[in-house]
């Protein structure tokens, strides 16, 4: 899957880095916490340092005092969990590793677990403290609203419903962060905590509640229906529109861990239509929809519909991404 950034217009690409008397950082003005890796060329050699998080709003220190480079380039990229986003336009290949790491000469990768990825090459601009390398993305955030921006986007991963994405405070953002704290018994003076980020994508990585959570990935949007086992049979219900870019969590899904299956589809009018569905054929209508009853699908008017098994946490809980 790739979810691009809008151009990266806080990348300034150039070439010629001038040495300076300076810090380099990274500084994050987009929604999602990313990871970079920094080239540094200079009398024809080529090296790659990483990996460096940094979280939305806020910078990172990648070079302490003088900056001396002939070129610098840079590889970000957002954290897995949010799908792959791509932070950084197609430029010159470097070597990239696992974890910390520093590769010298870096235009070919020899050891394990070593990638070659695509550096744009970059110009720092003067900050306060330094010079920085700005990653943005189309709204143009500032630090605090690149912050709020990001809870947005990890509520909305979590099934909360923050409204746009857009580094805005409002009511439906304040309710969402509201119910997170209260889910869990956290004070409202949390949402100020430094911390909070990381609490919420730790929250994402646990799965934590219960239930289904789908997120788009493509850039289209997708139709999903959903489907449970119940006593005595099995509940289909649809459909559940999804924008690009977004997630959602069914109500239905919710409870106690539970057979679950899935199914989703691009919207009508967007192309040739993309599928994800699987072997469990059920009834499903063009129109809203909850139908108990499935078998003689087509003999009864309904379209007979291929569901894919969700795999649930021992807790009940399961992300399904409709990827490009």
């Amino acid at each position: 899957m790739r979810l691009g950034l809008a151009a990266l217009a806080g990348l300034l690409l150039g070439a010629g880095v001038s040495s300076a008397r300076a810090d380099l950082s990274i500084c994050n003005r987009t929604s999602y916490v990313a990871e970079a890796a920094l080239g540094i060329e200079q009398g024809g050699t080529r090296v790659t340092r990483g990996w460096f998080r940094v979280e939305p709003g806020a910078c990172r220190m990648v070079l302490r005092g003088e900056v001396v480079a002939e070129r610098l380039y840079l590889h970000a990229r957002a954290l897995p969990l949010y799908g792959t986003v791509t932070m950084t336009a197609r430029g010159t290949d470097l070597c990239t590793g696992l974890g910390d790491f520093l590769i010298s000469p870096a235009d070919a990768c020899t050891g394990i677990g070593q990638a070659m990825l695509p550096f744009a090459e970059v110009r720092p601009t003067a900050s306060g403290e330094g010079l920085a390398l700005n990653l943005a993305e189309a709204n143009d955030y500032d630090g605090e609203q690149a912050r709020l921006a990001a809870l947005q986007r990890l509520l909305d991963l979590l099934g909360y419903d923050p409204g746009p994405i857009d580094g805005t405070s409002g009511a439906r953002t304040d309710a969402a962060l509201a119910a997170f704290l209260d889910d869990r018994k956290l004070p409202a003076a949390a949402a100020a905590d430094p911390d909070l980020i990381q609490r919420m994508l730790q929250a994402v990585r646990a799965g934590e509640g219960t239930g289904l959570v789908w997120c788009n990935d493509t850039g289209t949007p997708v139709m999903a229906a959903l489907a449970r086992e119940e006593k005595g049979g099995i509940l289909a219900s649809g459909w559940w529109r999804i924008e690009p870019g977004r997630c959602l969590r069914p109500e239905q899904a919710d409870g106690a861990p539970m057979p679950l299956y899935s199914y989703g589809v691009t919207a009508e009018g967007e192309g040739a239509p993309r599928v994800w569905g699987g072997d469990k054929v059920l009834c499903t209508r063009a129109a809203k929809f909850e139908i108990r009853e499935h078998s003689d699908c087509r003999a009864r008017g309904l379209d007979a519909t291929g569901f894919a098994p969700v795999a649930l946490s021992p807790r009940g809980a399961a992300t399904v991404r409709f990827g490009r």
